[in-house]
């Protein structure tokens, strides 16, 4: 029998890895139903499920859109015999209204190991599912917070 392939590692010069993950409507709204809100906290921190949040409720479509990004961004790290770290990989909404993805604990440490200092995602939705496509930023130093246009060249 043939070797199985393997796929580089996450890191190095002109390597990225990219995430991508697809969520049924159909099962998170199952979930929500049989165990309520309570079980999406397991995977959710509270800023996260606020940013879910309507006048009317719970967005299932965000809520959906938000399991894919964090499914999304850990395959980015490329780590083996790892459980997804769900409250580790935090998936909020920017004040423009995309997602930011902020790593914490054992997810930084992933991508530190990895050489990932940023990871972007990027979500979309519709009736019956939610997709996310995630890419991480490979680098030295973590990246300036400020956008390219508003940065200062003085000393």
């Amino acid at each position: 029998m043939p070797a199985r392939p393997t796929a580089p590692p996450a890191g190095g010069l002109g390597w990225a890895n990219l995430g991508m993950d697809i969520v049924s409507v159909t099962r998170v709204r199952r979930l929500l139903t049989e165990h309520g809100e309570e079980f999406f906290g397991r995977m959710l921190d509270a800023g996260e499920l606020d940013d879910c949040r309507t006048s009317t409720g719970l967005d299932l479509l965000g809520l959906c859109g938000r399991i894919a990004a964090k499914e999304a961004a850990f395959k980015t790290l490329r780590v083996r015999n790892v459980l997804l770290p769900w409250r580790d990989i935090v998936v909020r909404r920017a004040d423009g209204g995309w997602p930011v993805v902020r790593l914490r604990r054992r997810a930084a440490e992933y991508a530190a190991q990895a050489g990932i200092t940023e990871i972007t995602v990027s979500i979309s939705h519709d009736v019956d599912y939610a997709v996310a496509v995630a890419a991480p930023i490979i680098g030295d130093q973590p990246p300036s917070r400020t956008h390219p246009s508003t940065e200062s060249s003085a000393p």
